[in-house]
């Protein structure tokens, strides 16, 4: 059996997003730029996805700025508030340990520039408490910056709190929702929010495309440079194919979302149950408060590199934490901030699922995964001192 358990990481793209796209990879071709008709005809075909899209959002049309991804929105969303916050001499930004790399390195970039930024301690259930947002507000604040769901260990943050807080105080603030868009209803207007970044690969639209809703009258700064295109925010010619596909996989998502949200829960909820059978792990944030396909666990006593080879041996494809950092053999700074030791947030594991799983699917990553998990702490020296009382468990 092959099990595709890698959804936070990309997701396939829905047949309704493909067919979406074809009309404008063949038939209508034009520049949106362009005054012919053929170009008129891709304008309209814009602004229509645009309208589309905010409705999913509860926003207006205006507000809705595409971009090449959610990385790209990050980015401009903070840089433009770090700009206007600059021109009140406001150079003091509120964000968390925890976030997107998307967001940290624009932060540190801002930070070489001037700007001070508190990053929030994140609590071991992986949440962050709007009451430490209020208490760390200052007069020079600009910005908040707190994602709507993290990315790894998938845990909802209280973003209508944080967002009330926020606007109570003159405050604008940022929320990435790459991981919540189609999986979460998302109401910016309801929670406060002022930037909010998303991306289509995330809820079975293209790779390549995203968005940044910009709250009515907030004044984006430039990061790309060139043409007048996205009402001269974002310079570049618009990728018609891919942002009708955003269009119709936010719709769709967005349609079926109460069903698709339920049936994904239960699935989730079956193969922690499973997996916490497992001698000495730990499910990763808060076992309620998170995204309906998250499940992320920590194994005392293996590696998360073999574990994750072991899995694609099996046909299980997993990944140990954000697709973003993969590579990187440096333990995640999501674990480490929510408290995991180094030497077990080597050993996680990040199994993200969707509504086309399927009970069997879930019985066998159960099943494969203790198998797995099993035979690496046969052959970890390791987990034999753990054994035998060299050393002491953590988990």
């Amino acid at each position: 059996m092959q099990v595709y358990a890698d959804n936070a990481a990309t997701t396939k793209m829905s047949r309704a997003a493909i067919e979406a796209m074809l009309p404008y990879l063949d038939e209508i071709y034009g520049n949106p730029s362009s005054l012919h008709t053929p170009g008129q005809r891709a304008k309209n075909a814009l602004e229509e996805a645009r309208e589309r899209i905010a409705s999913c959002l509860g926003c207006e049309p205006r507000e809705i700025t595409f971009t090449a991804g959610g990385s790209e929105a990050d980015n401009q969303a903070l840089i433009s508030a770090a700009h206007l916050g600059a021109r009140h001499s406001k150079k003091h930004i509120i964000s968390t340990a925890f976030e997107h790399h998307a967001v940290l390195h624009t932060l540190k970039k801002l930070e070489k520039v001037g700007f001070e930024v508190t990053y929030l301690d994140v609590h071991s259930d992986g949440i962050v408490r709007a009451a430490e947002v209020e208490a760390a507000l200052r007069p020079d604040t600009c910005l908040v910056s707190v994602m709507y769901a993290n990315n790894e260990i998938g845990t909802i943050q209280p973003i209508e709190a944080i967002g009330q807080i926020c606007r109570q105080h003159g405050v604008l603030f940022h929320s990435d929702a790459v991981q919540a868009a189609g999986h979460l209803v998302l109401d910016v207007k309801a929670d406060n929010i002022d930037l909010l970044a998303l991306s289509a690969h995330k809820f079975h639209g293209p790779k390549g495309v995203g968005a940044l809703y910009a709250k009515r009258g907030l004044a984006l700064s430039s990061i790309i440079e060139g043409g007048a295109q996205e009402r001269g925010k974002r310079a570049g010619t618009e990728n018609i194919p891919a942002i009708m596909g955003m269009a119709a996989a936010l719709e769709e998502a967005c349609a079926n979302i109460q069903t698709h949200s339920s049936q994904t829960a239960a699935q989730r909820d079956k193969l922690i149950a499973g997996l916490q059978k497992i001698p000495h792990c730990a499910l990763n944030g808060d076992p309620h408060k998170r995204l309906p396909g998250n499940v992320s666990f920590c194994f005392e006593g293996i590696e998360g590199e073999s574990l994750l080879l072991l899995l694609d041996d099996q046909g299980v494809y997993a990944s140990s934490g954000s697709a973003c950092t993969s590579g990187s053999l440096d333990p995640s700074h999501v674990l480490l901030a929510i408290g995991r030791p180094h030497e077990v947030a080597h050993g996680s594991l990040r199994l993200t699922i969707d509504a086309a799983t399927t009970d069997a699917e879930v019985d066998y990553m159960i099943k494969t995964v203790t198998e797995v998990v099993e035979r690496l702490r046969s052959m970890s020296p390791v987990w034999r001192d753990l054994q035998n009382g060299k050393r002491q468990y953590v988990l």
